[in-house]
């Protein structure tokens, strides 16, 4: 055994006294483990329940367990009627929602319970979203048809043992005595529930009602399950008549409230919504009549207003009546046309005179004198006016015979002058240029013409004495 003051020993010792863990309080090992706790955040267990205890506080104190280990659980007062739907017993096997806490004083650790399911409860309301979202695509949510105001018959798909039925007659007693309602007995809950609960829709609605309400008491998810089964919803689908879903609390939906035409809250709610109100209705007859019977006795006091004024009129106490206004009628129509025929004559005779007149002004008799009367001023004039012209015409004319006789060619045939052309006509001979013998040629005299042949052509420059000399051929 080495000597308490072996140097190497010492060493061993310093160096294990360097390597030890951290040293902690026992507040701040808890403070620590209730924050690496709450790090979880929210989670799920699964257990068995076991010591149910219910405090005088309203708490509820229990444990989850299974085979391995035990977790002590906390449900708030102020979260015990939204995170408990069924009964919890002992025995239960539920999923726990929550999240881990750390109680100090005691150093001990449990889970406060936001919300207990039981176990399973998942995949059915996995199964229920599915089936939910399958009606929706189908249109199924679709349609609401309108209630009946006065339905003849009301038919009632319950059970005759549930609590759902004593709160539809209850009401039904409270709104209208005997009602016509027709009862289609059936499960509404358990194995087999959900084909009964079809079955039962299409037999009521087979019996001619005028409306159906499909309703039950409250319960858990489970208890209400059948309603959320496909058969249920297909029969709602398939029903000829409007359809109303009274299943459940208000909080509870299921499947058949999506299809169904209206969806009340309660069985009582789901009876107020299709059963008529005797006493409102009887209100109303009542304010009708009376609305009726002022109208009837304001029509009658007006006939009567009226037969009184017809009464009271002259024409009803005697004819004669009628008589004398015709005449005084008739006499001042005979005054008025007499007034308005002297009137016409007396225009008609005024606008003659005036025509009579115009038309004296205008006679033709006179028009043709003053028109004489105007020719004989106007003669003198005009015979001096068409003299000088003419006068002034006849000079001009002279002076222009003169010069006409000066330039004419039959002046100048007079002097002993000829004009030669072509026989048949044609302009006047110029030169012998295109002449042949043989060319007949006419000479045109100061009086008379010549027919002459050519013998023969040639050039000939005139002279100066006025004759021509023979040109070189």
């Amino acid at each position: 055994m080495p000597a308490a003051d072996d140097p190497d020993l010492f060493e061993a010792f310093a160096g294990a006294a360097e390597a030890s863990p951290k040293l902690w309080t026992v507040g701040e090992l808890t403070r620590e483990i209730k924050s690496a706790l709450e790090e979880l955040g929210r989670i799920r267990v699964e257990g068995e329940v076991t010591r149910v205890v219910r405090a005088a506080s309203g708490h509820v104190y229990f444990d989850l367990k299974d085979i391995d280990a035990k977790i002590s659980c906390t449900i708030w007062r102020s979260q015990v009627a939204s995170a408990v739907r069924f009964d919890l017993a002992e025995g239960a096997q539920v999923v726990a929602h929550g999240r881990l806490d750390v109680y100090g004083p005691r150093g001990t650790y449990s889970l406060n319970v936001q919300r207990l399911e039981q176990a399973g409860l998942g995949a059915l309301l996995l199964r229920l979203e599915k089936l939910k979202e399958e009606l929706k695509a189908l249109g199924w949510f679709d349609r609401k048809r309108a209630l009946p105001a006065m339905p003849a018959i009301v038919g009632v798909v319950t059970s005759r043992d549930g609590a759902a039925l004593q709160d539809f007659l209850r009401t039904r007693s409270l709104r209208w005595p005997l009602y016509p309602v027709v009862l289609a007995h059936t499960s509404v809950q358990g194995a087999g529930a959900a084909e009964q609960i079809a079955a039962a829709i299409r037999r009521v609605d087979a019996h001619g009602v005028d409306v159906i309400v499909v309703c039950r008491g409250g319960g858990s998810l489970e208890d209400l399950w059948a309603f959320n089964e496909r058969a249920v919803a297909e029969a709602i689908w398939n029903s000829t008549v409007p359809v109303v879903s009274g299943v459940g609390h208000e909080t509870d939906v299921t499947l058949a409230d999506f299809v169904a035409d209206h969806r009340a809250h309660t069985p009582t709610d789901a009876a107020q919504t299709v059963l008529p109100d005797r006493a409102a209705l009887l209100l109303e007859l009542e304010t009708a009549r009376n609305h009726l019977l002022r109208a009837i006795d304001g029509v009658i006091e007006e006939r009567l207003d009226r037969l009184g004024r017809a009464a009271a009129s002259p024409v009803l106490r005697g004819a004669a009546w009628m008589l004398d206004r015709r005449e005084e009628g008739l006499e001042h129509l005979a005054r008025s046309l007499r007034l308005a025929t002297s009137s016409a004559l007396d225009r008609s005779a005024a606008r003659v005179a005036r025509a009579t007149s115009r038309l004296a002004r205008q006679s033709p008799v006179v028009r043709v004198e003053r028109r004489s009367s105007r020719l004989g001023a106007l003669a003198p004039r005009l015979a001096a006016a068409v003299a000088g012209p003419l006068e002034r015409i006849e000079r001009r004319l002279d002076v222009a015979r003169t010069s006409l006789a000066a330039t004419s060619p039959f002046a100048v045939l007079e002097r002993g002058y000829s004009i030669t052309q072509a026989d048949g006509g044609g302009a006047p001979l110029k030169t012998s240029e295109g002449l042949s013998p043989g060319t007949k040629l006419r000479t045109v005299l100061a009086s008379g013409w010549i027919l002459s042949e050519v013998e023969r052509t040639g050039r000939e420059a005139p002279d100066k004495s006025g004759g021509s000399a023979p040109a070189t051929q």
